[in-house]
């Protein structure tokens, strides 16, 4: 038996842990529609606030609160390709012990 297939897996976590360096970096490409609705609600409402002369606290939380959904929600998924690549291992791992078991030696 060789080693266990997680090369899939290991590219979506990749893929996954640059989404998220990226939504730390303040870039919009990574973040799914509704997030980036949000964000350009906010940055429209923020902008058209400035030019009335008003505070843009409220936007500026709001684009605040989307950027910390938007990691958690990244964080979630790459904690879930973890935990299915362990199991993956695991599996493996069985069914290489339970085949040298069975084994005539």
């Amino acid at each position: 038996m060789g080693k266990p297939d997680t090369r899939s897996i290991d590219r979506e976590i990749t893929k996954t842990n640059r989404k998220l360096e990226a939504v730390r970096r303040g870039e919009l490409w990574p973040l799914n529609s509704s997030e980036r609705r949000a964000v350009l609600g906010a940055l429209a409402g923020g902008s058209y606030r400035v030019l009335r002369g008003k505070s843009t606290t409220r936007q500026e939380n709001r684009l605040e609160s989307v950027s910390e959904q938007a990691v958690t929600r990244l964080t979630a998924e790459i904690t879930a390709l973890h935990i299915e690549r362990q199991r993956i291992v695991r599996e493996y791992a069985a069914a290489k012990a339970a085949k040298k078991a069975s084994g005539w030696w």
